[in-house]
């Protein structure tokens, strides 16, 4: 009988000390801080991917004002503001903007110019697009010439004379 006692008491020993193990507050800092610590450092990601995005964006929009700048002038053609487009691109999207493509189109009037490309990636999986487009008026030279018409002369040679009219 005292063999059987003595297991008993240690399965009482057992089964209380984790009881009284699983009632305190032992190891929950250490399990908050493994559930919180990816959390954080998920939102501080995607932080970093949203601004990497908007300075992507703002490489893409420089770059289309200036093609625009380029294509627009009253001799500028398509192909001045695509190389202007892509210059500014191998200088500054080096980093945040990847696989730019640039578009300029010049009507008779008006000229458009289109980048798209992709942000680069911080967070793994995520392809965040990047698209700025500018559009202004082809820059014409318009001489300001007013010829006078005959009632137009008649009046103005009236006022100078002092006649009535």
């Amino acid at each position: 009988m005292p063999a059987r006692s003595i297991g008993r008491t240690r399965a009482r020993g057992l089964a209380g000390r984790l009881r009284c193990a699983l009632r305190g507050d032992r190891g929950e800092a250490t399990l908050e801080l493994v559930i919180a610590t990816p959390l954080v450092l998920l939102a501080l990601l995607a932080i970093i991917q949203f601004a990497v995005w908007s300075h992507a964006t703002h490489v893409a929009q420089a770059a289309a004002s200036q093609a625009l700048a380029a294509t627009r002038t009253q001799d500028g053609t398509t192909s001045a503001g695509h190389a202007a487009g892509q210059r500014l691109l191998a200088e500054l999207a080096a980093g945040p903007l990847r696989h730019p493509d640039v578009t300029v189109s010049r009507g008779a009037t008006t000229v458009s110019v289109s980048i798209r490309g992709e942000a680069a990636a911080v967070l793994p999986g995520v392809h965040l697009h990047v698209h700025a487009e500018a559009v202004g008026e082809v820059e014409r030279f318009m001489p300001d010439v007013h010829e006078f018409t005959d009632s137009e002369l008649s009046v103005a040679g009236n006022s100078r004379a002092g006649g009535a009219g």
